[in-house]
């Protein structure tokens, strides 16, 4: 990659000088356009850059990644808070997050990408809006792509991070994270290693209580996390470079605390009446489990092309808790662990046809291969304990195992029609091998499926600072195969291939780059003919159901004098499917996006620096009126830079709101009546929170 400078199409802090801003915009490289190093101002998109000061602003003020990241990026929901992060849309679409362009999203979709990294070991993020095929499925509403920190010149140079949040609501309110990196090298070597720990207490609401767990896809209380990271450079000769990476993810439960049930062991049992006491015990906790080794080889003049080969490899092991499942007398409670192994290569020439017209071109294979297993806990004891206490009695399969290979295609060209005008266009080609194992007296099989999706745009550049940009693009979903299949009988293999789910989409956009003024928005419009669905059982089925999402995302900063700077950023989007009298009424709350906004305050003099920033997430109704609650909250970050290091005050919550989270109020929905009363899954939003860090480089 290229010197990768900061971005002004993002929400920057204002750490850079007015002067050079726009000078640096224009040597912003991004890999998530092209998948080769592009300037911002040649790609026919929106696209989001947030470099390590703007996400580690963020975190000072007590936010995590995904928290961060919605507050960020235009057009991504806000997060939910917990461990999973489901319903965390990208322009009303799933969103597919990738760590140095390999590929976090799995055939299982566990909406756990962000539970995947330490902030402290991320060198930028970017982000492209809208649908796309450029890494396979998955990116329905755009793509992000975490880019990791790399070995610098010199040294060694070493970072220390310590940090501590809490709402001062009881002893237990207690966060707390330690991080260390060092990096040194030459011209010819160069490395990096970053070690960083996190140690989670229990989080309160805004009332001081203490908030319920998510026991449907649990939460990060009482949450311990390690994440190392490694990472080599090696400039092989002039025109050759490779680097070598590798990293370990640990992210899991280890507490005492949990929910009571005080009504198993009756005479009539249900779920009511639950509380959160000491003494939980079971033989199967929450956790997310990651390892990934990575490979990437660059030779900047093969046959007369720079050529791109990647290698890589990751393991995921991911645990939920205890879930009480619906028995004839009373409940019966059990906990899966999904495995997922998923190793590929990519190759891809950039090759320039003339002095006009350029050409991308490339193939990706990747086998992922998927098994899980299900704990069944010992009734009586579970009973008996009130659900304190869960020992295992029995471990079954829980989805049919799989192996999905794939095979893909593809090719991107450029035209420089003129000095202003751009035209692009390019397709790519996918085939997938889908091999199920028989499950629990169902037959496996073998089956098939094939997508070609397309994307063409047009790029003009006012030559002013203002470009604007029309685009047509595609991406795809594919069914998740372990809850399709293995249902029933009747959903064999053989007789019921997966096929891709497609979706297209429009977009109109405009940027403005210059010294005072930083702004980028674009108007969408997406739409799909099938779906896929969730019943009461948790299977998937794909439906015939036409879909549209469409809106307006932006941002805009204004740079004053002085170092003081003002912005915000706007996502309205409305979700919509087709009514059984052929109008349109609005999606289902459960899957439909939540439209909103931010806006924010700076000042900074390069020693002392300030922000206050306000989120507005708007009300959801649908058309079977089911309603998601919106809410608002203030943040606020001060930090001074001392000759002993940084010190951030930040606080989260500022006017100490009282909400449920999104996922909360959608959990209810999908849970409950069937699977227990609301409250126990409508998980709350934590109260106003004070967050300390000291950072310190040498």
């Amino acid at each position: 990659m290229k010197r990768t400078t900061r971005c002004a199409l993002a929400i920057v802090i204002g750490s850079t000088s007015l002067s050079s801003l726009a000078e640096e915009v224009q040597e912003t490289m991004v890999v998530v356009g092209s998948r080769t190093p592009t300037q911002i101002s040649q790609i026919p998109g929106a696209v989001w850059v947030i470099d390590k000061e703007q996400l580690q602003q963020q975190i000072e003020s007590g936010a995590d990644l995904k928290t961060a990241l919605g507050k960020l990026v235009p057009g991504l929901d806000f997060a939910p808070q917990g461990r999973t992060n489901y319903g965390q849309n990208l322009r009303g679409r799933s969103v597919q997050v990738l760590i140095d362009g390999i590929s976090l999203n799995s055939s299982r979709g566990l909406s756990r990408q962000f539970d995947a990294i330490d902030p402290f070991n991320i060198e930028r993020i970017e982000v492209l809006s809208g649908a796309s095929s450029l890494y396979g499925g998955g990116a329905l509403g755009g793509i992000i792509n975490i880019i990791t920190r790399r070995g610098e010149s010199g040294g060694p140079h070493w970072h220390t991070e310590a940090g501590v949040k809490s709402g001062f609501n009881a002893s237990d309110d207690l966060d707390g994270r330690l991080a260390q990196s060092i990096s040194g090298g030459n011209d010819r070597v160069r490395g990096y290693l970053g070690v960083a720990y996190q140690d989670n207490g229990r989080h309160y609401d805004a009332d001081g209580n203490e908030i319920f767990p998510d026991i449907a896809q649990t939460d990060l209380q009482d949450n311990r996390s390690i994440d190392v990271l490694g990472k080599l450079n090696v400039k092989l000769a002039p025109e050759q470079s490779l680097e070598l990476g590798a990293q370990l993810y640990r992210s899991r439960f280890e507490g005492e605390r949990g929910v009571y049930f005080p009504n198993l062991d009756t005479a009539d049992p249900d779920l009511d009446g639950a509380e959160i006491r000491d003494g939980y015990r079971s033989d199967r906790n929450p956790a997310t489990d990651r390892k990934m080794v990575n490979a990437q080889y660059h030779h900047g003049n093969l046959l007369g092309q720079d050529f791109y080969l990647q290698a890589f490899h990751r393991e995921e092991e991911a645990s939920f808790q205890a879930f009480p499942y619906p028995v004839s007398d009373g409940s019966e409670f059990r906990a899966s662990k999904q495995n997922t192994d998923l190793s590929g290569l990519k190759a891809l020439f950039d090759a320039a046809l003339s002095d006009n017209v350029s050409l991308t071109y490339g193939a990706d294979f990747d086998r992922e291969r998927f098994d899980a297993s299900q704990m069944i806990f010992d009734k009586a004891v579970s009973d008996a304990t009130g659900g304190l206490v869960q020992e295992a009695v029995n471990v079954e399969p829980r989805y049919p195992s799989y192996q999905v290979d794939t095979l893909a295609a593809f090719a991107q060209g450029d035209w420089n029609v003129t000095q202003a005008l751009t035209l692009s266009a390019g397709a790519r080609r996918q085939h997938t091998d889908v091999d199920v194992d028989d499950f629990r007296g169902i037959p496996g099989g073998q089956n098939d499926y094939d997508a070609t999706l397309f994307n063409a745009s047009a790029l003009y550049d006012h030559g002013n600072g203002h470009q604007n940009w029309l685009r047509y693009s595609q991406g795809f979903e594919l069914p998740d195969p372990a809850k399709y299949y293995g249902k029933s009988a009747d959903v064999s293999v053989a007789n019921n291939p997966l096929s891709a789910i497609e979706t297209d989409q429009v977009e109109l956009g405009w940027r403005l780059r210059d010294g005072d003024w930083a702004a980028q928005a674009a108007l969408y419009y997406a739409w799909s003919d099938r779906a896929v669905e969730n019943a009461r059982d948790l299977s998937v089925s794909v439906v015939d159901d036409k879909k549209r999402d469409y809106g307006l995302e932006g941002a805009v900063t204004r740079y004053f004098d002085n170092g003081l700077e003002a912005g915000g950023t706007l996502h309205l989007v409305r979700s919509e499917q087709k009514s059984d009298d052929d109008g349109w009424e609005k999606r289902d709350a459960r899957y439909a996006s939540l439209s909103t906004a931010t806006a924010y305050v700076g000042w900074t003099d390069y020693v002392r620096s300030a922000r206050l920033q306000a989120n507005h997430a708007f009300d959801l109704e649908d058309a079977a009126d089911r309603e998601i609650e919106g809410f608002t909250t203030l943040d606020l970050t001060l930090s001074q830079q001392t000759e002993v290091g940084k010190f951030s005050l930040g606080v989260q919550n500022l006017l100490n709101e009282s909400y449920s989270t999104v996922w909360g109020q959608r959990a209810a929905m999908f849970y409950s009546p069937y699977y227990g009363p609301e409250y126990l899954y409508d998980y709350q939003g934590r109260g106003r929170t004070y967050a300390l860090t000291w950072s310190l480089e040498y």
